[in-house]
């Protein structure tokens, strides 16, 4: 196999692996909560998505990466798990903003996730030491944004309403 195909099994796996931790483990126990109450805990992997920084230091990532995908990616990642934090800290204080901030995360983090992913293959970037980020974090990144879509759209403040005061968060 080539580092291409590896990396792509590696990814795909990983993939494969937290789709059915999710799908087995961490839906069924979030289905029993109240939506505010079960977004918290999804929305506390993306707080640490700061760590997409690294694309920044060419001692962890093995060089100087393309700025294009570098500054995208390191900003992005650090915007989507601020937002993440504001995110969490409004649902706990049953904020009326707190789903349309959820919404507001969970769009801009996936597109930003997709768009470093692109970035990263039409650059044919090298990550170095950095490697673990796309093959082991994202894939658990992108399915932890399914299951907030998923749990977005089956509320009924979807449309972006406020939480009630008995959402039990």
């Amino acid at each position: 196999m080539n580092t291409q195909q590896i990396f792509g099994l590696q990814f795909l796996l990983s993939l494969l692996v937290y789709a059915l931790i999710a799908r087995w483990y961490v839906g069924p126990h979030l289905a029993s909560l109240p939506v505010g109450q079960a977004l918290q805990p999804l929305l506390a992997l993306h707080a640490f998505r700061h760590l997409g920084m690294v694309f920044l230091v060419p001692t962890v990532v093995g060089g100087t990466l393309p700025p294009s995908f570098a500054v995208a990616a390191a900003y992005g990642d650090l915007l989507a798990g601020l937002l993440a934090l504001v995110a969490i800290v409004a649902l706990r204080a049953r904020a009326a903003i707190a789903m349309p901030l959820t919404w507001l995360f969970n769009v801009f983090g996936l597109l930003d996730l997709v768009n470093a992913f692109y970035q990263g293959l039409s650059h044919d970037v090298r990550l170095g030491a950095a490697y673990y980020i796309p093959t082991f974090i994202v894939p658990a990144l992108v399915i932890t944004h399914v299951m907030i879509f998923r749990l977005l759209l089956r509320h009924p403040l979807a449309a972006g309403g406020h939480l009630p005061a008995s959402s039990h968060l």
